[in-house]
């Protein structure tokens, strides 16, 4: 039994394994086909490893194709490709995501009425820290006045007056400094709170509409 051409086919089909292929195996009876990098037309009963960078034509013994073989991708290629998939389960994982906050989002105000009722509560704790502010800023000016009446004394030699009463004025400016800013900041957080339940509520509308009841049609009396 001669086994040399058996031998040859095992051999074509492990380098073309070695070479990124895969389990590429000849049919029994097949012929291959292809144009090399030199323009030769190349035929052959296995798998032709001159042509691993090209398609190639599997054809049955009538020379009808059966199947075209794709070029082995390079390095570059399979990176590129991992790089899409990974892409692709990025943006599969951010549509989860994100279906998930629209359900607790809707769980959270299932109607409009219930979302105005928080904005207003949001507002409301934002404006309680700043009212007191504004009453302790209110409280410092009352003292800076009677601050400022002391220093009346010192009008011509305001050195000459006492050190406690110099810091404690130095000490009133900054206390009003940090309730300003403190004002600032919560008139800021107010703008803050009404940008996000504005952008909610836009948001909400299309899950309301989604989710209210289907009457099937029938028409309202």
């Amino acid at each position: 039994m001669n086994t040399a051409p058996t031998l040859r086919r095992l051999r074509c089909i492990a380098a073309l394994a070695l070479l990124g292929w895969g389990p590429v195996w000849a049919q029994q009876g097949a012929i291959y086909t292809c144009t090399d990098a030199q323009g030769r037309r190349i035929t052959s009963d296995r798998p032709i490893a001159a042509c691993i960078d090209r398609p190639q034509r599997e054809l049955s013994n009538s020379g009808a194709t059966l199947r075209v073989i794709p070029p082995t991708p390079t390095a570059a290629e399979h990176e590129a490709q991992r790089a899409r998939e990974r892409e692709a389960a990025l943006a599969r994982q951010r549509a989860r995501d994100a279906i998930r906050r629209d359900q607790v989002l809707l769980a959270r105000y299932p109607d409009a009425a219930t979302h105005d009722i928080e904005r207003k509560k949001a507002l409301a704790q934002s404006q309680a820290v700043m009212d007191a502010a504004e009453q302790r800023l209110a409280e410092l000016r009352a003292e800076r006045t009677a601050l400022n009446e002391e220093m009346e004394f010192y009008r011509k030699n305001p050195a000459k007056a006492p050190a406690r009463v110099r810091r404690a004025i130095e000490d009133n400016e900054q206390a009003q400094q940090e309730q300003r800013r403190a004002i600032a900041g919560q008139l800021e957080e107010q703008a803050r709170i009404n940008d996000r339940f504005d952008a909610e509520a836009a948001h909400l509308k299309t899950l309301w509409i989604g989710a209210a009841p289907k009457d099937g049609g029938a028409s309202r009396p």
